[in-house]
């Protein structure tokens, strides 16, 4: 089937909305039809060229969710008419990874989706005679996509496509690092470094969680107001000051779970030494730029705090979306006030400029 779709085809170079063929699914596959994607920072990271494992061409986007339109041979998960979320993080149910309680991270297809390919080691996505490779094994910058089955996440159709495709990266992986990762307890005293999508969503989940305190830090006040309504107690502006700021907010002690979402590693060590002395836990959510490393004074590990990091939140995708789509349709998460702009596809960088600008939250593309 002839679908259009926007193509990475140069690195550093704006994506181009062209016409593409795509093959019906396989066995193990699904033929999904897209209605919504958003527009995330991984997607504008591997079209510049600083993700050294990018490639092209490719079909960028992994933010998606859609409705099934058909299904390959042996498909049990989803069945056509089933709303779904995309998975860039899939959910087997049978490897080591999945069967244990303390990773999300599957290893069923890991290798083959890395190189851009399906699970079978071959693509869908084609022009002519030329193969194009799939994105984070999602591609949902196309009217349609073609993925595992296991990569899908089945939700309650009540749900707007709009707004559940952002479950399907940036919401999950703010959610999840507070409500999987770190487990934040009831009472707590959390500090969230950056209030874009993912840092909005560890607000809100150290709220869902129970904790008493929320410190939310960012550079911009409009995204601090974000924060507060989200359900952040306390706002501070960042800078070279902010972990003492932090530290007079809780006695001189420092917070009891700290969440990194900015991706800077200057930033990440401030995670580091806002947690609290004994027991504080800084989780890293943000992706750091190529050969960067974060540097931390060893007594403060030394001294009782511990570092982690969340990939995907820790979400396990098609357990435990659902259930967090089920939370924000049950009245416990303000999705919409995330999406900022509603754009088409056609308009897919100007959707980059506006995130390089920091203009808005997330920008979500409508292919109906």
């Amino acid at each position: 089937m002839k679908i259009r779709a926007a193509v990475l085809e140069e690195f550093g170079k704006p994506l181009v909305v062209q016409d593409v063929d795509l093959a019906g699914p396989k066995s193990g596959e699904v033929l999904v039809r897209l209605h919504a994607c958003g527009v995330c920072h991984t997607d504008l990271y591997t079209a510049s060229g600083a993700d050294p494992t990018g490639y092209a061409p490719a079909v960028l986007g992994h933010e998606g969710a859609g409705v099934v339109e058909a299904v390959g041979e042996g498909v049990t998960l989803v069945r056509p008419g089933d709303h779904v979320v995309t998975l860039f993080a899939p959910e087997c149910g049978t490897c080591l990874h999945c069967l244990s309680p303390r990773t999300n991270r599957c290893l069923a297809i890991r290798d083959e989706q890395g190189q851009g390919h399906l699970p079978d080691g071959t693509v869908r996505l084609s022009r002519g005679s030329e193969p194009i490779r799939h994105f984070m094994g999602t591609s949902t910058f196309a009217e349609a996509t073609v993925m595992p089955e296991i990569a899908l996440a089945k939700i309650d159709p009540a749900a707007s496509l709009a707004g559940a495709c952002i479950f399907a990266c940036g919401l999950s992986t703010g959610l999840g690092a507070t409500m999987y990762t770190s487990q934040v307890e009831r009472g707590a005293t959390v500090a969230v470094f950056g209030c874009g999508l993912v840092g909005l969503g560890a607000i809100a989940g150290a709220r869902l969680q129970g904790a008493e305190r929320i410190i939310a830090v960012d550079l911009a006040e409009g995204r601090l107001a974000m924060a507060r309504a989200h359900g952040a107690t306390d706002t501070l502006l960042g800078g070279p000051d902010v972990v003492q700021a932090i530290r007079d907010l809780t006695g001189g002690y420092g917070a009891d779970y700290t969440f990194e979402a900015t991706g800077n590693v200057h930033v990440m060590r401030q995670a580091v030494e806002a947690a609290r002395e004994a027991w504080g836990l800084a989780t890293m959510i943000g992706v750091a730029g190529k050969g960067e490393t974060l540097d931390i004074v060893p007594r403060y590990l030394i001294t009782g705090r511990r570092v982690a990091g969340s990939s995907f939140g820790g979400v396990k995708g098609r357990t435990q979306v659902p259930l967090l789509v089920d939370r924000w349709l049950a009245g416990e998460i303000d999705v919409e006030s995330l999406l900022s702009h509603h754009i088409r596809l056609d308009d897919v960088n100007h959707a980059f400029d506006l995130m390089e600008a920091q203009d808005g939250i997330r920008s979500i593309i409508h292919f109906d």
